[in-house]
């Protein structure tokens, strides 16, 4: 028996589950002790690093969320909301680090995430990178320091298969915003505008979706205001990054008490 946590990897067929598989295979500071996917999917039974075009690892594909869990000591979930809760409950059984990367997660959802934090630690973040989340930092810091006079918009960009706008990365930014300036995002966001709109209410933040070709992620925030603008961006050219975030958030719970964290206490800023 090993003393390096042994991880599991939801969705396992997806874009973000097969870089995820790859990123802890070549890790020597955790192992890969089981692979998930619906019982439907053809990847159930099959060898996991054969599926991924590598060498056979004797690691199956499995269906069965129970079994899995109980041999690891993470669980790393970039999935779908149902799915996401279904699994917080079976991870908090298990006592295994539960890493959320999930985005489109509803408020009853986080609710459902909230309650199995008492028996468990999450690391939930709607971006695992390091870059994203100093961009975030920084959206705070400017959005405290200008006032109202400054326009506030976060425009962001995905590949055409994502399902969700705005992305959760375009949410935390807003969320930091919002918090810069003291107030809810609830009671100022502005998305999805079509036609006659009207003209934009002052101190509300927006928020502008691109989806197009393969895009794996790009955030501006903009601060706009009569005769000068500031734009904050972070672009992502590869999903490495937010598996290794992911990764680093899986290994940094393995000592923390029960509860819910995010990247800021994984990075410490």
């Amino acid at each position: 028996m090993t003393d390096i946590p042994g991880i599991v990897i939801t969705g396992a067929s997806g874009r973000m589950g097969q870089m995820l598989i790859k990123t802890v295979l070549a890790s020597d500071k955790c192992r890969l002790v089981a692979a998930l996917e619906r019982e439907d999917n053809q990847w159930v039974g099959q060898d996991v690093d054969a599926m991924i075009g590598g060498q056979a690892t004797g690691i199956t594909v499995t269906s069965d969320a129970v079994e899995a869990f109980a041999k690891a000591q993470a669980v790393i979930d970039f999935t779908a909301p149902a799915a996401t809760v279904a699994f917080a409950g079976l991870a908090a059984q298990a006592r295994a680090v539960h890493v959320i990367g999930t985005t489109g997660l509803s408020d009853d959802d986080l609710k459902a995430i909230n309650a199995a934090a008492r028996h468990a630690v999450i690391v939930r973040a709607g971006n695992m990178s390091l870059g994203v989340n100093l961009l975030v930092r920084l959206t705070q810091k400017v959005a405290a320091a200008l006032d109202e006079d400054f326009d506030i918009e976060v425009i962001e960009a995905h590949h055409n298969q994502k399902v969700d706008a705005p992305s959760g990365t375009a949410l935390m930014l807003g969320e930091a915003a919002a918090k810069g300036r003291g107030v809810s995002l609830k009671e100022v966001s502005d998305s999805g505008r079509d036609g006659m709109t009207g003209a934009r209410k002052k101190g509300d933040i927006g928020f502008s979706a691109i989806r197009g070709g393969d895009i794996v992620g790009e955030h501006d925030v903009l601060f706009a205001a009569a005769g000068e603008r500031i734009v904050l961006r972070h672009l992502a050219t590869d999903r490495a990054i937010f598996a290794r975030g992911a990764l680093k958030a899986a290994l940094w719970g393995q000592d923390k008490s029960p509860g819910e964290y995010d990247m800021m206490d994984v990075l410490g800023i």
